[in-house]
């Protein structure tokens, strides 16, 4: 046989094809609305499920993102270096070795933003009229503001503007704590490095206030300077250093590369994930939520759908026996009916991103206001503002998940329909 006419038949053949696979999706979107008042309902439901759906995990991503962002700006920073013992029970005396070495590392690191060098100490801090335990932090001011964000946080006094000796910030949750306000005088009391008690008074300087009142409460910042003289360390001594890197999920590589440059087992260096488990189990989480609830939503949609279809299937008995009859095959039965269930779920499920993704977009820019609950939620480190937020990747998803179902839902009435005899079918009325 000629190669020509060869090609011609193939060409044909594929043409034809095409053909009766548009006809066979063509009939299955004819069919769905042949029952306009329940195929709407049904899209409707779907509409409701995929906008709750979206909205509550946007939600979710935008809360936990801000806890995440707060946490990393305001407590952690994106990695931690200390000495390997101090993180198990903040001894005074584990400090970092040699800090001139990990300074200069840090600098050769291109990915490093900036860092700042601490000391800390487990402290009592003493009013006139209360007392309590809390972690005094010596921090550089204006190294520190490039790491944290504290300083944006000031509700009265200066973060440090004051230059004179034994200035302190507390949190706003602290100070009612104490009863102390501006310019209040305190006293704390901490172990030196010779292992003695020692005291010293401090003057409000500042008063802070986070989206985390537990924070807030145990957290008190002074000078570096005045720290060290009073506990007896020279201006080289630290117990951290904490980092801020341009891109956290480089934070990874990063930890990487200062380990094998320390090349030392005395210092630990952790990414925030690390010294706050929590935060990282929270993330965690977050990536199979939109699988749990959307399969949830997805599962109950379901059982609406296949007995949608099943009613459409016993309405139709005659026309399909008709349809067996004339010589369509039980594959492409099969198909039409599968077609007919995953058009039905994509158009709602369409309809319903439009609206999802305009509600995210729209919450998103503007945020929704919890502050009502403040308190409550800074009980717990979460901000009052939230601002809903779903990735590209998150809807594409979405659309996957509703084709699986579409085809798991499809299963049933369509098994329904290749258990039909022809010849019986025709002569139902």
């Amino acid at each position: 046989m000629p190669r020509a006419l060869c090609s011609g038949i193939v060409a044909k053949h594929q043409a034809l094809k095409s053909k009766n696979e548009f006809m066979l999706l063509s009939l299955s979107w004819k069919n769905i609305w042949r029952n306009k008042t329940r195929s709407l309902i049904i899209i409707f439901a779907i509409v409701l499920g995929v906008i709750g759906g979206v909205g509550i995990i946007a939600f979710m991503n935008g809360l936990i993102f801000q806890r995440l962002e707060m946490a990393i700006g305001n407590e952690v920073s994106n990695i931690q270096i200390h000495n390997s013992h101090f993180q198990s029970n903040k001894e005074l005396n584990d400090t970092i070795f040699d800090i001139s070495k990990v300074t200069s590392v840090l600098d050769t690191c291109r990915k490093v933003k900036a860092y700042s060098v601490r000391l800390k100490s487990v402290t009592m801090i003493n009013s006139a009229n209360s007392g309590e335990g809390i972690m005094l932090n010596g921090i550089d001011p204006e190294k520190e503001k490039k790491v944290t964000e504290i300083y944006k946080h000031i509700r009265a006094g200066n973060y440090f503007i004051d230059k004179r000796k034994n200035g302190i910030v507390v949190g706003e949750k602290l100070a009612h704590k104490l009863k102390i306000k501006m310019r209040s005088k305190v006293v704390v009391t901490m172990q030196s490095s010779t292992g003695n008690i020692t005291n010293a008074a401090f003057k409000v300087i500042g008063i802070y206030r986070t989206d985390n009142a537990p924070f807030d409460e145990h957290n008190a910042f002074v000078r570096k300077s005045d720290l060290a003289s009073i506990i007896g360390f020279g201006p080289q001594t630290a117990h951290e250093i904490a980092i801020s890197v341009y891109n956290d999920k480089e934070s990874e590589a990063l930890v990487a590369t200062i380990k094998n440059k320390l090349n030392t087992d005395k210092l630990s260096v952790e990414r925030w994930d690390e010294i706050m488990p929590e935060l990282g189990l929270l993330t965690g989480v977050m990536d199979y939520m939109l699988y749990i609830f959307m399969s949830i939503i997805f599962l109950a949609l379901s059982f609406g759908i296949i007995n949608t279809m099943l009613m459409a299937v016993m309405e139709r008995v005659r026309e399909i026996g008709m349809l067996m009859a004339i010589g369509m095959n039980k594959t492409k039965i099969f198909l039409m009916i599968m077609l007919e269930t995953i058009l039905l779920m994509l158009t709602g499920s369409f309809v319903g991103l439009v609206l999802a993704f305009a509600m995210v977009n729209f919450f998103e820019k503007y945020g929704i206001d919890l502050s009502k609950f403040a308190s409550g939620m800074s009980g717990f480190g979460f901000s009052s503002m939230v601002y809903p937020f779903l990735e590209t990747a998150s809807y594409i998803n979405i659309v996957i998940m509703v084709i699986i179902a579409g085809i798991i839902s499809s299963i049933v009435p369509a098994r329904k329909a290749l258990k039909l005899n022809p010849s019986e079918a025709i002569r139902k009325l």
